[in-house]
């Protein structure tokens, strides 16, 4: 989820120290960025999608292409276009990918931005029965149609691509999906967002993230930040008091999702049928599953959609990249730290080249290699990127991990005599502030 900087007076929260809405691409110096303008020509264009809703794409065709090319597309809720309506800031992203030869589409979801329609946050798969019924799979198959009988000279070939909502979108696109798709890389997807992704971990609600974001894409049909009355976010939230004030305060029941949130507390049908895991049951099309060791918001979904697809996977299509990343860390920047944890090496560099450029050029463009066999892990500590034909691997054991006395762990099941528990004083309304590390 996009990043909006916010200094919180007090915790800091993982969900809020910068509030990691979506990834930060820390794109490379200006010096160093090519001129787009001079290598692409730009096609914006409304979409038609089956109940006549059109959806706001923009394209970018290579100049002097002397064959036909792949369509590599990204959707997305934060909107696509650059506010001096030139070159779209997602193209940064791809940056790596650029002299490779691509056609890159970028489109605003149904209700954001430049296209028309309702906004639905995650919006569940329509029921089937409904035949004139649309979700975002849909909506991703009408778009790669479009394209690939519109667009001048591709190759009808189509990948998908995108971190956070944006890979929810892909696994949404991965559902019964158009026949030129033909891969895609999910990474970082809001997998379930009340068993480990973003609003809830673990069940556990995530008050200031949830609040703010839903602000964010509830409020109108472009990002909107809240305008807190103080400095100290963290006093704020303690002010606010029990949940009901937020709508008698603030949101006055117009924000869907958080009315829900407050109508389903426990993990109930409306969770499931928001979860990835409802309508992707089995692999479809070749997937590049993305995570980030220390990603904040979204580990929980590429693991666990590698994991269930995994079951199913005859054909070998189902892969899995985790790296030493916070949320979206991948996405730009060298890379090469967490904060004061080096790595010894450019690790997000090292993505973008050597695993996902490779990725999308085996499957749309018959060059090359797959870049890895099954899993490729980056191991933290040795600092080396570890390949696996199998995750967990084959001869992995299951063992039990216990407590011990004086801060120790051990694998030995022993019972030892209970030790008194020490007590300590807590003074709740006097928070002590957290530095979240940035990725470099």
């Amino acid at each position: 989820m996009r990043s909006i900087p916010k200094t919180a007076g007090v915790i800091v929260f993982l969900a809020i120290a910068g509030l990691a809405f979506a990834p930060r691409f820390a794109a490379a110096p200006q010096r160093l960025r090519p001129d787009f303008r001079a290598l692409f020509d730009k096609t914006d264009v409304m979409i038609p999608m089956r109940d006549g809703v059109k959806l706001h794409t923009e394209f970018y065709t290579p100049k002097n292409a002397t064959t036909r090319l792949p369509i590599l597309m990204n959707r997305t809720p934060y909107g696509i276009a650059s506010p001096d309506k030139g070159t779209s800031n997602m193209i940064l992203r791809y940056a790596d990918m650029v002299p490779e030869g691509y056609i890159f589409a970028f489109q605003d979801i149904r209700g954001r931005y430049g296209s028309e329609g309702k906004f639905v946050m995650l919006r569940p798969l329509h029921d089937p029965s409904d035949l004139k019924g649309v979700d975002e799979s849909t909506d991703t198959y009408d778009t790669i149609d479009w394209l690939v009988k519109n667009v001048p000279n591709n190759n009808g070939r189509v990948g998908l691509d995108g971190i956070s909502y944006d890979g929810f979108l892909v696994t949404m696109g991965m559902i019964h999906p158009h026949p030129a798709l033909k891969a895609a890389s999910e990474q970082a997807c809001m997998g379930d967002t009340w068993l480990g992704d973003d609003f809830f971990h673990n069940g556990a609600f995530r008050l200031s993230y949830a609040f703010e974001y839903t602000a964010l894409l509830e409020s109108s049909n472009e990002n909107f930040s809240f305008a807190f009355d103080r400095f100290d976010v963290y006093d704020f939230y303690l002010r606010l008091g029990a949940l009901s004030n937020a709508n008698e305060k603030y949101f006055h029941g117009k924000l869907p999702t958080w009315n829900e949130f407050v109508a389903h507390a426990s993990y109930d049908d409306f969770w499931k049928h928001h979860a990835v895991a409802y309508g992707l049951k089995e692999p479809t099309v070749p997937n590049l599953n993305v995570a980030g060791w220390w990603d904040q918001e979204d580990f929980y979904g590429p693991m666990a959609t590698y994991a269930r697809l995994e079951e199913s996977d005859s054909k070998h299509l189902n892969y899995l990249v985790a790296g030493p990343w916070n949320h979206g860390g991948w996405g730009g920047g060298p890379g090469k730290s967490l904060g004061a944890i080096p790595f010894g090496s450019d690790t997000s560099i090292y993505f973008r080249q050597k695993i996902e450029l490779p990725w999308f050029e085996y499957w749309l463009k018959d060059k090359g290699a797959l870049p890895l066999k099954e899993a490729l892990l980056f191991e933290t500590g040795s600092n080396n990127w570890v390949q696996f034909d199998s995750w967990p691997p084959r001869e992995a054991q299951t063992r039990n991990l216990y407590f011990r006395e004086n801060g120790k762990l051990s694998f030995d099941a022993r019972q030892i005599p209970p030790t008194p528990p020490t007590i300590t004083s807590a003074i709740p309304r006097i928070p002590s502030r957290i530095v979240i590390p940035q990725s470099t």
